[in-house]
């Protein structure tokens, strides 16, 4: 990349950020804290029940072997803790412990017991990947969730949790801030609650602070969270959702707060799934990272929590202002549509350029889909997975919508304007624009409305602006569908995996050209799986109209 291109995609991503995360990311790199080593405080009296969380997947195969993010690997070496041939991801889930409160954990007690000794004998404090703060947050609670089921703490173990508590307090994420901030804090909560005495309550005095003042920004009025990622939602709902279960296995207070924020994102969560329960597909998201929705509807339940209404049935209208997500539905289809900000402009590192991109069920099935993530860290897959061709929206000369690059950084960024939800005769209809290719020459916008009526979902898109362009309107097929031409007209057929059958019909102000290219769909971490594309392509100077018709 040249010098000039990288220092201007650092300059407009460095002004977003907020003064503090510079200093703070500054001391980060230069304070190093000295850890306490005196033996961990009492552990407290716990009088109130405890609701067993959420088990995850098994990951732990045998006593030499783990499965994270779909990728197997054996772990009987001192130094894969650290071992530089994993993605750093993956070394994350081998420090965050998961397996110890995973489905059938019982039954490999004297492995997790073997492990834990093993990770405090083989990680020293304070260096390495597992003393990061956001995996020393993840393995604080899985550790003190092991002991709240009974079982017995190894001989070294109460000391390295508090050894851990300590580092951590010392490490908070004030440079990344957002839902990493909040597993500090979740940690630090439960570091002190179960642990008593006045370090213990520092702890997690501290912990209520930070929760006290982030969840009001990072909780939206709608309920969605402000990183705008249904996945990292549902992950931050669960620590809510375990932050009341302590509390009452402890018998402290719990904040008002807490429960008007779950109540809310539950509701969120409960609009934001496509009729076969799952997630859609912005910004990043996976299925398997966090727990299912309807899991965590039961969760809430067995915490007497009140469940979330489910949306209706019929002719339903949805629009998250805050979120700036909606959802349409009929009988028939469901359409979620992003008109939404990629996220905090200081945290976009979950962001995708996927403004104005949409995801449609029909009858049940998911038809077309963003292309969803496999993977973090650098690198074309990540790149490309992020990327607005990997999204069922615009592309103007081959750019994104918003500048991403390097992994979780963001540049200019698009920003949606003129939101529009409303019905409309027979029809729900949604409009929005953004002005993220406006830094292009000629100063393209992108607008785009959906019209989903009885058997029928219209897309307009126009863009405005000036000159000679390339645009490029991007339909990302669920695996098992096909497409092909009909030979009656210039229009495509479209037959799912269950043999439903679409019609697609493009009419556009100028020629173009649609084509159905091979892709694939990354809907789990470590996995994907090959599908179709159709890609609709026109030159022409602009403005330029497009409007697609999927009929059934």
């Amino acid at each position: 990349m040249p010098s000039l291109q990288r220092a201007r995609l650092y300059f407009h991503t460095i002004r977003h950020l907020r003064p503090g995360q510079i200093g703070w990311r500054l001391w980060y790199r230069l304070y190093r804290p000295r850890i306490p080593s005196q033996p961990a405080p009492p552990v407290r009296d716990a009088r109130g029940p405890w609701i067993p969380p959420l088990p995850r997947e098994q990951s732990l195969l045998d006593p030499q072997t783990a499965c994270f993010l779909n990728q197997r690997a054996p772990i009987d070496d001192p130094g894969i803790w650290n071992d530089a041939r994993y993605d750093k991801l993956w070394l994350y889930n081998l420090h965050y412990f998961d397996d110890l409160n995973a489905r059938g954990a019982v039954e490999r007690n004297a492995w997790h017991r073997e492990l834990i000794e093993r990770w405090i004998a083989e990680n020293p404090p304070g260096y390495g990947n597992g003393w990061e703060p956001y995996p020393t947050s993840l393995r604080i609670v899985n550790w003190v969730k092991w002991l709240q089921a009974g079982n017995t703490p190894t001989a070294q173990m109460l000391d390295s949790l508090a050894t851990q508590a300590r580092w951590l307090r010392r490490r908070l994420e004030y440079h990344i801030l957002g839902n990493h901030l909040l597993a500090n804090a979740k940690a630090l909560c439960f570091a002190g609650l179960f642990f008593s005495g006045p370090e213990a309550d520092r702890w997690y005095r501290k912990g209520l602070a930070i929760l006290r003042r982030e969840l009001p920004e990072q909780i939206l009025p709608d309920g969605g969270h402000f990183e705008r990622s249904p996945m990292y939602h549902l992950l931050v709902l669960e620590d809510l959702l375990d932050l009341i279960n302590l509390h009452r296995h402890y018998e402290a207070e719990i904040p008002q707060q807490w429960h008007d924020a779950v109540a809310a994102m539950l509701q969120w969560s409960a609009v934001m799934r496509h009729p076969d329960g799952e997630i859609p597909f912005f910004n990043d998201a996976a299925f398997g990272i966090a727990p299912h929705p309807a899991d965590l509807d039961q969760y809430a339940s067995w915490l007497k929590l009140t469940p979330p209404s489910p949306p209706g049935t019929k002719w339903d209208m949805w629009h998250g202002a805050a979120s700036g997500y909606a959802r349409l539905s009929n009988e028939q289809a469901t359409v979620f549509t992003d008109i939404a900000p990629i996220g905090p402009d200081y945290l976009p590192g979950h962001a995708h350029a996927d403004t104005l991109s949409f995801e449609m069920s029909l009858g049940g099935e998911r038809v077309f889909v963003n292309g969803g993530t496999s993977r973090y860290g650098h690198g074309s897959d990540r790149e490309q997975q992020r990327s607005t061709r990997s999204h069922n929206t615009v592309s103007i000369n081959g750019a994104d919508s918003s500048e991403v690059w390097s992994g979780f950084r963001v540049a200019r960024r698009a920003r949606p304007f003129n939101v529009d939800i409303r019905e409309s005769g027979d029809s729900l209809y949604a409009a929005g624009a953004h002005n993220g290719y406006r830094r292009l020459a000629g100063h393209p916008i992108h607008r785009r409305t959906w019209d989903l009526s009885q058997g029928q979902l219209t897309i307009t898109d126009l863009v405005g602006g000036s000159g000679q362009h390339t645009i490029e309107a991007y339909l990302l097929l669920a695996p098992g569908h096909s497409a092909e031409p009909d030979p009656s007209d210039s229009s495509l057929r479209i037959q799912t995996a269950r043999g439903q059958q679409l019609r697609l019909a493009i009419q556009a102000s100028h020629e173009h050209t649609l084509e159905v290219e091979e892709a694939d769909w990354h809907p789990r971490f470590g996995v994907q799986q090959p599908t179709q594309r159709l890609r609709l392509i026109t030159e022409a100077r602009l403005p330029v109209t497009l409007t697609t018709r999927i009929s059934w």
